[in-house]
Parts: structure tokens; C-alpha cells; sequence
């Protein structure tokens, strides 16, 4: 059976399907990832100086020039639909929730979580980032930070503890533009018998897991499976 016709068929008699999603799915779309960014210019070490903060506006420019992907909008559509419990991912650019996901376990946290680093107040939301400086509490005037930041790269406990409990309960899980399941901070809560599907073009170390392996971009697969769904692109 074609793997299109394959994933759509999952799709239809899952109850409960989860996604985990990856750079993949934003590089699609033309992003860079903030790692990315990061490791490119200095190397880990760099992460924890006290200058830890001087390419990110490199980075907001190069994320607020790009859309979210055809795949986001795609999962976006399927929670709206009701097909889709909830995204889990490791990306902090924010293009789930500008796509209009409502369900989505950030577990790196991501420039929707923000903290000033000197008194410690929270500022959520991406918004604060679209403007021409880099933003300072208005309490103490201190710079704030998002959470990959000032947390050098930990994990946010919000997150994954909806990551767990997505995946505890979802009886389809689709693997999208990601290596690995991140220290299996959740990955061992999933049912054992839930379907999996991993999109991805290169080899992984979930192949050996998955049920059905699809060897393609996330965002031609996606465009493929609206067509066979629903008629149209």
C-alpha cells in the first residue's frame, strides 16, 4: 500500500494521535535553528559566558523572516480537526503556535518563555521579541532572556510534563524532522502499542521503532496527504 494512503488510513482510525516534531519541520520552511545559531559561531562553551546573549538578536531577525511550513499549518489543521492531541517538540522558534496550534509541549522551552535575568519576572509570549531593541524589565530594567538562555539549554518541567502525559494516551504517534527521542524524557510513558510513523528524509534512531518509515520531507508528505484527504492543496 502506498505509505501516503498508509499514514492517512492511521490518521482516520487514531482517537488519539501525538506529534514529535524536530529542525526538520522548520528548516522546511526556511528557519535556522536557535542551536544552530549558536553552536555555529562559538561552540557550546559560549551558551554559558556572560555575553550569552549577543547573537540573539541575529537570531530573531533570521526567525521572524521565515513562516511557519506547510507541516505546521498541517498540524495545526488536525488539532482543529480534533485528529491531534498535541505536538511535542524541541524547537524554540514558536512556529507551532504561530501556525495556530493550541497543544504544544515545548520541553526546551522557547522564546515564548521569558525571564528577566536579574530579578527573575516572567515575560511569556514571542511577541516581546518583534522590536528593533532587545527587551528590558520593567521592573528592574534587568535583560531579560528566554528560556534556552537562561537555563542553558535545561529542560522546562511545563512542558514535559504535558509531553508525558500526551503521550501516555495517544494511540498514533507521528515522528516528524527529529533524530532522537531527547534522553527519553517522555519517550518511555508512550502505550506500547501505539502506531508509529516517522517522516523524515535521512535515517534516525527512531527506524527501528517505527511501523511505517516515510522517506520524505515533512512538507511534501503533508501536501500529499491533504490531497488524498481532501481533494485539494
Amino acid at each position: 500500500m502506498d505509505a501516503i494512503q498508509q499514514l492517512a488510513d492511521f490518521i482516520d482510525r487514531s482517537h488519539a494521535a501525538v506529534a514529535i516534531t524536530g529542525a526538520g519541520i522548520s528548516v522546511a520552511g526556511g528557519g535556522v535553528t536557535y542551536g544552530q545559531m549558536i553552536f555555529s559561531r562559538r561552540g557550546f562553551g559560549f551558551w554559558r559566558s556572560s555575553s550569552e546573549s549577543s547573537y540573539l538578536p541575529t537570531y530573531l531577525e533570521t526567525m521572524f523572516s521565515y513562516q511557519p511550513s506547510f507541516a505546521h499549518y498541517a498540524l495545526a489543521d488536525m488539532e482543529a480537526e480534533g485528529k491531534l492531541s498535541g505536538i511535542i517538540t524541541t524547537n524554540v522558534d514558536c512556529m507551532h503556535t504561530i501556525a495556530g496550534s493550541k497543544n504544544v509541549a515545548e520541553i526546551q522551552g522557547s522564546l515564548q518563555v521569558n525571564c528577566c535575568s536579574k530579578c527573575g519576572r516572567h515575560y511569556d509570549g514571542y511577541e516581546i521579541w518583534k522590536q528593533d531593541e532587545l527587551p528590558r524589565c520593567k521592573d528592574c530594567g534587568g535583560e531579560i532572556l528566554p528560556w534556552p538562555l537562561y537555563s542553558h539549554i535545561g529542560l522546562w518541567d511545563e512542558g514535559v510534563e504535558n509531553a508525558r502525559r500526551w503521550i501516555a494516551k495517544a494511540d498514533l504517534i507521528l515522528i516528524i524532522g527529529t533524530r532522537g527521542n531527547f534522553g527519553d524524557v517522555y519517550w518511555s510513558d508512550r502505550r506500547r502499542n501505539a502506531v508509529i510513523v516517522q517522516i523524515n528524509p535521512g535515517r534516525t534512531g527512531f527506524d527501528s521503532v517505527a511501523d511505517l518509515n516515510i522517506r520524505q520531507g515533512s512538507d511534501e508528505v503533508f501536501q500529499s496527504l491533504k490531497k488524498l484527504r481532501h481533494g485539494n492543496v
